[in-house]
């Protein structure tokens, strides 16, 4: 019976969708399971050791004795951003470069991985760069022109280019630094003058040895660190492996499971449609059978070991599809990890099999428990009795399935049914929206003096609820795919909008106090205006009205990574530009005041009169708050959390910090400006930002990708509607021919029924898109948004083209069959 079913074409479609919920979802499946077993199996390497010690100022001498007195193995590494300078005089170019600077034994778990030429092979190492040498990032090397045994400045001292850095153990991921590398031995760090008051250092100590050992070691140093409340100390060990990191990756992993669901989802209508249609076409068949003497059971049995060979068929070409998908998803995703990955386990393919399983069951099994129920006498009456009672209820199994899968794949209980109850909430207005149009069609049915429009708004209004989910099943595809490409451009825009074109495109840090008037001087020469210099003095946040605060004193993770760092502080009299007092008054610089950021004061529950103190190179200072800030970030200028007014910080140790903007033609200013003072760090903004936008792109991309499996199932919904109502469309064809209709006025109505669908699909999704993107800039990127036409001619235009694709291979053989050959079967 199964073999008959699939030459007839019964089970084809069914086993079609079926491969694209599993294909949607197995492709995610595989390049996740890749992603987290390359960063489970390089867990140590993520850190370069057993444990490490991660500190803003050297770490203490009497904890490196400690390990020592433990037998453990130390390595040190001291790392911040600084200028990488190439040439001489005024021919000479800069790159701002993520300096760091190592000591014998780095690192003590995993290895180097270096080029000793560009073009020669990759080779592990576990040595370091010797004295006055230096190893780097090949981009350095393409940014600045140079090749290897080349020279470089770094602060007040040259090096010569020794290797290429393929990979660091430590270093992770790539979006964790866009900076290239710049690695140096430790022994040559003193020697570049770079390390001075008010640089952004990172010390770390590395600690490799036993695990009983690093475990006592590991206790005994939080002990001290809890005891003396330190703080900027955090440690990272083999169970933390870069939380941030895998954080990311669990996100990124549910929000791709999410996409490659929304598709499974709508493939799942797809399947309950095509299991509709096989049971009213199996109605003579099953009724035959029962006449034949099979039991309600046997047939039952019967029709459940054809859907099960069909099922673990369609999964397993499901699971091989999305196995070759994943590829695409780690061309573009994958760059973003530096390591090379494992090959994939067999998880995500049994996870697709019993996915496609169980979209099976849940939405196929209610029709074919109707089968069960045929009575004998439909061979002769030709009648079917309503569905049982028990039939109905199994209808409610497929939406059980649905939370399930969703629960399943998003990881989290929360997220999993916010998700289904959007999904049903966006289905539903969807579906009303579409019912309300299509009842708006009666009253244009006489507007247009044409037979085929006619006869084509009379068709979906015979079939109102097919003709529902046409549109809803198409409207949900295209509006996941328009968010993701005409409104991203759109969201684009409109922050690129939102940042004058005279913006500060350059940012200047670590200008010491006897720089001050030099710098300025340097920018009045250049013509360069509104650069205006800030004092940046760096302190921690150790109390609260009176109570000690540390990272366990919040449940939120921004206000512990607030509270466990150091602030940027910062002194003036006036209030900045574009700063506005929401509540409270400016001070006026008599006795101790502070100003908070508005979103600062949210993160870590603060209000007007409370009392701050902060640490300052060993000094408290204390200030109650009378003011909250509003700032406008999108400006690009220099803004601070805290400002403390000047007569309270005057005796403070402070670097300054500017920004400004550079035009294009004047790109040597940078190059003159850090030669001549190498302590700077000027970072390029649109450099910076660009990068940024790179990685963006890469993630954007490959959502993109599994969108189009979102819309093959809004059109596998569209085509598994038309070809259900085939039957009756070909008796109303036979019909209508044989009343006088041509063939050609029935063809035009096919396609201006399949516009209209397509458009009014198109609308709302297109409708639905803005709405989103609307709501993206209202309340998270807190910009303007204007809504663009485009969006929905785009939509109208591809919706029209989905229908009509679907509907000619759905509907193409309607019209062939001869009228007579139709009214005699009828």
């Amino acid at each position: 019976m199964t073999l008959r079913d699939w030459r007839a074409g019964e089970l084809r479609f069914l086993l079609i969708a079926l491969v694209v919920a599993v294909a949607a979802l197995s492709s995610v499946g595989f390049f996740v399971d890749r992603m987290r077993a390359g960063l489970e199996r390089d867990a140590l390497q993520l850190i370069g050791a057993d444990l490490l010690i991660r500190a803003d100022q050297p770490v203490d001498a009497n904890w490196r004795a400690e390990a020592q007195r433990r037998g453990l193995t130390l390595a040190d590494t001291v790392t911040f951003p600084s200028m990488a300078t190439a040439g001489k005089g005024g021919d000479s170019v800069s790159q701002l470069a993520a300096l760091k600077a190592v000591s014998t034994k780095y690192p003590l778990r995993g290895s180097m991985k270096i080029f000793d030429s560009p073009n020669g092979p990759e080779r592990a190492t576990q040595e370091i760069p010797s004295p006055g040498t230096v190893w780097v990032d090949p981009a350095l090397l393409t940014s600045l022109n140079l090749t290897i045994g080349s020279p470089l400045k770094l602060g007040d001292k040259e090096f010569e280019i020794a290797k290429l850095i393929a990979a660091e153990p430590d270093r992770g991921s790539g979006f964790m630094s866009f900076s290239p590398r710049v690695m140096i031995a430790d022994t040559d760090l003193a020697a570049t003058n770079l390390v001075r008051p008010g640089a952004r250092v990172t010390y770390r100590l590395l600690v490799a040895g036993e695990q009983p050992a690093i475990a006592a070691f590991q206790r005994w140093i939080q002990q001290r660190i809890d005891a003396d409340q330190r703080k900027g100390v955090s440690l990272e060990s083999l169970e933390s492996g870069r939380p941030e990191m895998r954080t990311t990756l669990d996100r990124a992993g549910q929000f791709l499971s999410l996409v490659g669901l929304l598709s499974a989802m709508l493939a799942a209508v797809a399947i309950a449609m095509a299991a509709r249609r096989f049971m009213l076409r199996h109605l003579d068949a099953c009724a035959m059978l029962r006449c034949l003497g099979l039991t309600q059971s046997e047939v039952t049995q019967l029709y459940l070991n054809e859907f099960l060979l069909i099922g673990l068929l369609g999964s397993a070409l499901g699971a091989l599809t999305g196995f070759a998908a994943h590829f695409i998803l780690l061309e573009w995703l994958g760059k973003l990890v530096l390591t090379s990955l494992p090959p994939p386990s067999l998880l995500p393919a049994l996870q697709g099999v019993a996915t496609g399983l169980l979209l099976l069951i849940g939405f196929a099994l209610p029709p074919i428990l109707q089968l069960r129920n045929v009575p004998h006498n439909r061979v002769i009456r030709r009648e079917q009795e309503a569905p049982k009672p028990m039939a109905l209820a199994t209808y409610g199994l497929g939406g059980a399935v649905f939370v399930a899968l969703l629960l399943w794949q998003a990881g989290d209980v929360k997220l999993g049914l916010i998700t289904a109850a959007a999904f049903l909430l966006g289905l539903a207005l969807f579906a009303l929206i579409g019912w309300l149009g299509l009842k708006s069609l009666r009253t244009l049915r006489g507007a247009i003096n044409s037979q085929s429009w006619r006869f084509a708004v009379t068709s979906l209004q015979r079939r109102p609820a097919a003709t529902v989910v046409q549109i809803v099943a198409l409207a949900l595809g295209l509006m996941a795919l328009l968010l993701l490409t005409v409104v991203r451009s759109d969201l684009i825009g409109a922050w690129r909008n939102a940042t004058p074109a005279d913006a500060p495109n350059h940012f200047v840090i670590n200008i010491q106090p006897d720089q001050k008037d030099l710098i300025e001087a340097r920018f009045a020469q250049q013509g360069i205006v509104g650069a205006i210099l800030y004092p940046m003095i760096r302190g921690r946040l150790i109390e609260v009205n009176d109570t000690a605060i540390n990272g366990t004193t919040y449940p939120d993770e921004r206000a512990k990574r607030l509270v466990e760092r150091e602030f940027n502080l910062s002194t003036m009299g006036a209030l900045p530009p574009l700063n506005k007092i929401v509540s409270g008054r400016w001070y006026s610089d008599v006795k101790p005041e502070a100003s908070v950021e508005q979103g600062l004061a949210r993160t870590l529950n603060l209000r007007l009169g409370d009392t701050l103190v902060f640490d300052i190179a060993g000094q408290r200072v204390r200030a109650p708050v009378t003011s909250i800030r509003k700032l406008d970030w999108s400006s690009m200028r220099v803004n601070f959390f805290v400002i403390l007014n000047p007569k309270l910080m005057a005796e403070m140790p402070q670097t300054w910090i500017t920004a400004f903007h550079l035009p294009a033609n004047q790109g040597n200013f940078v190059n003159v400006l850090t030669r001549d003072f190498p302590n700077l760090t000027v970072v390029d903004l649109g450099s910076v930002l660009r990068q940024i936008q790179s990685v963006l792109d890469q993630v954007i991309r490959a959502v993109e990708f599994l969108f189009l499996f979102t819309l093959a199932s809004g059109v596998l919904v569209l085509y598994a509607a038309l070809v259900g109502t085939q039957d009756q469309r070909s008796q109303e064809s036979g019909l209508l021919r044989a009343l006088g209709a041509t063939r050609k006025q029935l063809s035009r109505a096919q396609w201006i029924e399949f516009l209209l669908v397509g458009g009014l699909a198109g609308v709302l999704a297109a409708s639905g898109a803005a709405a989103v993107g609307w709501a993206l800039a209202t309340f998270v990127f807190d910009f303007e948004w204007s809504f663009n036409p485009a969006v929905w001619l785009a939509g109208i235009f591809v919706g029209a083209i989905c229908a009509f694709i679907g509907g000619w291979i759905g509907l193409r053989n309607v019209l062939n069959r001869p009228p007579l050959q139709t009214l005699r079967e009828s």
